[in-house]
């Protein structure tokens, strides 16, 4: 079907709904290195002015790619709902409802599930930034696994402690440097350097032995590819939360190693395991799944559809697992998808928006690679905008620059300095193991730090030579 407009006297057609969505996307690099962008400002505003009025049902009823990912989330998952609350809407008149006062009360009830990700990424098309905004912050999700995450007023941070050598001792002092700050509640997250089966096992169980000496209302994640993680938990690894990367389309997902059903059984395996360590989790949602726009085209699995459509579908597979925290790393695939600061910040508020939009506990990695026309300056902008327009959680790296992974990205210090800004905190449970511990008023030195937290000794087994 052919999608029509007429822009100042020039005639646009758009010869299918995966072009037009395309060309109404916002600038962006990746879609241009695909083929697939606006070659102008007018065609650009043509397709959106096509696009708005397109109804959602047609949305729905359209299958941008025959694959396994389109046949498990463009599906609206209650049908009836739908066809009562969406179908016979335009595109234009869902972004006017998502803006509209009210709106937050019909999403908490059911509407989120019902939206799949091309009509949230069609919607997203049409938004400002400052739309993305205002239409996300009063949407929360709430998860639950050892703590919560997504309360009203709480920007949470995953503390990631990598160390290029998967160096256990260097891996726990660095996670309590971001303790001492305030960060952690979201998870201890660690990128490992290997895929060894082994030493991903010791670095869940010096993760594990920190968080319960401690008594740290926190979750941990070792990020190695989800068949590594399950073996070291059949060797006698603790899991808390089961890390994979996803994609938008099932090629991608093939080119990570992964389908869909191997995540269900992963997942199964997973609350399998936690109910045999009774007392230590408070809910089921056990999963962690990292997106980011670009990932299909890379794998040069994309099919000719524009990356904000498929980062939407990536979080749509999340969403299928009831995860506990879903994140976008925004900026970290390179300037070849997103090539400077206007176009991560443009793609950090879409991915968080159409996270939410569909019900997901989204957040998101505010990051750039030294190669980007980006800055610092410019990630604390996309840092502010997101923690006012209520993102789940961000990254909490020593200074703000991995040491493993070489990527800029936030620092304890800047979460610290955005919560005090807008009033935000961590979460409820963490908060309070802050306040009973007094962390807020510790030393922030790594010996002095160490000497304080080490009160009965019981970190001394975990690094030789002891916390000093």
């Amino acid at each position: 079907m052919a999608y029509r407009t007429t822009l100042r006297g020039e005639r646009f057609t758009f010869g299918s709904l995966a072009e037009v969505l395309a060309k109404a996307n916002e600038e962006k690099s990746g879609d241009q290195l695909a083929g697939v962008a606006a070659r102008s400002e007018r065609e650009r505003v043509a397709a959106k002015t096509a696009l708005a009025e397109v109804r959602l049902g047609e949305i729905a009823a359209t299958a941008l790619v025959e694959d396994a990912v389109t046949a498990a989330v463009s599906a609206p998952a209650d049908p009836a709902v739908f066809s009562a609350e969406l179908a016979s809407m335009a595109v234009g008149e869902l972004r006017e409802r998502v803006l509209s006062p009210d709106f937050p009360a019909a999403w908490s009830h059911g509407l989120a599930a019902v939206i799949t990700p091309e009509i949230a990424a069609a919607c997203a098309k049409l938004m400002s930034n400052l739309d993305l905004v205002v239409a996300a912050a009063p949407l929360r999700r709430v998860t639950r696994c050892r703590n919560t995450m997504g309360e009203p007023g709480v920007l949470g941070v995953r503390v990631q402690p990598n160390h290029p050598t998967d160096h256990v001792p260097g891996i726990l002092l660095s996670a309590l440097d971001g303790l001492a700050f305030g960060c952690g509640d979201a998870m201890i997250g660690v990128n490992p350097a290997t895929e060894s089966v082994p030493a991903i096992a010791e670095v869940l169980h010096g993760l594990h032995q920190l968080i319960a000496h401690l008594g740290v209302p926190t979750q941990s994640c070792v990020l190695a590819h989800i068949t590594t993680q399950l073996a070291a938990m059949d060797a006698g690894a603790p899991i808390d939360l089961l890390f994979q990367s996803v994609a938008g389309t099932e090629d991608a997902n093939t080119s990570f190693g992964i389908d869909l059903n191997l995540l269900a059984r992963g997942r199964e395996a997973v609350l399998a395991h936690h109910a045999q360590r009774p007392g230590e989790f408070i809910g089921s949602q056990v999963m962690y799944f990292e997106t980011g726009q670009g990932s299909a085209l890379s794998a040069d699995a994309h099919h000719g559809i524009d990356q904000l459509t498929l980062e939407a579908r990536a979080q749509a597979v999340a969403r299928l697992y009831d995860p506990f925290l879903v994140n976008s790393v925004v900026g970290f695939i390179g300037p070849e998808y997103l090539a400077n600061s206007v176009q991560i910040t443009r793609a950090g508020l879409e991915d968080h928006f159409i996270g939410k939009l569909m019900g997901l506990p989204t957040g998101i990695d505010v990051c750039y690679t030294n190669h980007a026309d980006a800055d610092q300056n410019t990630n604390d902008n996309l840092l502010l905008l997101l923690a006012a327009a209520g993102c789940t959680f961000v990254m909490g790296v020593p200074a703000g620059d991995d040491v493993m992974l070489n990527y800029q990205t936030t620092s304890y210090h800047d979460v610290s300095s955005v919560r005090r800004t807008l009033g935000l905190g961590p979460s409820p449970l963490f908060q309070a193991w802050l306040d009973d511990g007094q962390l807020h008023n510790w030393p922030t030195t790594l010996p002095e730090l160490g000497a304080a937290l080490d009160r009965d000794g019981a970190l001394r087994a975990l690094l030789p030579g002891g916390t000093r």
